[in-house]
């Protein structure tokens, strides 16, 4: 079951319903929205607004059985996130999760570990899931190797393909993609919780290089949350794109065309470039997403596993 959820509400999960919850807790490329230095009308107006803040791209897990939380990716905002995943739980937990996994070394998905250490919340042995390089870059480098000294972090090695089982009804299991690994590997997940898997990849740089076909993939899941930085290569200037490769919207929607309607509903772009037209609610290029088939990761947003 999809819906929308306003976590600003303090509004809780009902019982009644599966007891394992996926939350999106951000959408954002990096570097957020309204994004560092920029001038274009993407952000220019939400330096203006009350609500201008969009959160940069995360996702929570909700056990209620087993009163535990989790958190996929540490981002800039995960002081936000935390409290959402937390208000959004019918049960009392700690304001730390249970387990934070990390997909990859780029700022949007682990600086966020920093709000563990002593500066601020000077956390306990919060369990923190990363694949080796990513492990020995958080122990080997400051300050990020600070945390690991002191017991704010507990690090727990990851092996690709090689499932974690949580408990017995929630496991998890890291895939590794192509991407940029300048200071670590790159991951996504499958998240496969009683009834539900998931399938989260929020970068890769495209999928022809992934050794792993996309389509098979996505026909194995219930929900694909799939990289949608950039719709086309036009929102870049004074960048080459081959920098910063990602699967455009624009092709992964043609590489998509021939899966089942079904199949098309699965998919929910995520992880959005400040320049991303999709961010317009009144942009021919969403129109173009949904009258195809696809969906957009919105903050919010509820799954039951």
């Amino acid at each position: 079951m999809l819906c929308l959820l306003s976590c600003q509400q303090n509004k809780k999960v009902s019982e009644s319903q599966s007891s394992v919850k996926l939350i999106v807790l951000g959408t954002i490329q990096d570097a957020g929205s309204p994004h560092i230095a920029c001038k274009k009308q993407c952000c220019k107006e939400l330096y203006n607004t009350k609500n201008r803040k969009r959160l940069i791209t995360a996702l929570g897990i909700l056990d209620s059985k087993n009163q535990k939380t989790y958190l996929f990716e540490a981002s800039p905002d995960m002081t936000f996130q935390m409290k959402m995943l937390n208000e959004v739980a019918p049960f009392e937990h700690a304001e730390t999760p249970d387990g934070i996994f990390l997909t990859h070394a780029h700022i949007g998905h682990y600086t966020g570990l920093m709000y563990l250490g002593k500066e601020a919340m000077d956390a306990k042995k919060v369990p923190v899931y990363a694949m080796p390089r990513m492990s020995y870059y958080l122990k080997n480098n400051g300050p990020w190797s600070q945390l690991h000294e002191r017991g704010n972090i507990n690090i727990h090695g990851l092996v690709s393909d090689s499932s974690i089982e949580l408990n017995k009804q929630l496991r998890v299991t890291p895939v590794r993609v192509p991407h940029r690994d300048e200071f670590s590997e790159t991951v996504g997940y499958k998240i496969e919780g009683p009834n539900k898997t998931v399938l989260f990849i929020p970068d890769i740089d495209k999928w022809t290089k992934w050794n792993v076909d996309i389509l098979e993939e996505i026909k194995e899941v219930d929900v694909a949350f799939i990289d949608g930085t950039f719709f086309s290569a036009n929102e870049i200037s004074g960048r080459s794109i081959d920098e910063i490769p990602h699967p455009l919207i624009s092709e992964s929607m043609d590489l998509f065309e021939k899966l089942s309607k079904v199949e098309k509903s699965k998919i929910h772009f995520i992880h959005f470039n400040h320049t991303n037209p999709v961010l317009n609610p009144h942009a021919s290029q969403l129109r173009e997403l949904k009258d195809k088939g696809f969906k957009l990761a919105k903050q919010g947003m509820l799954i039951s596993l």
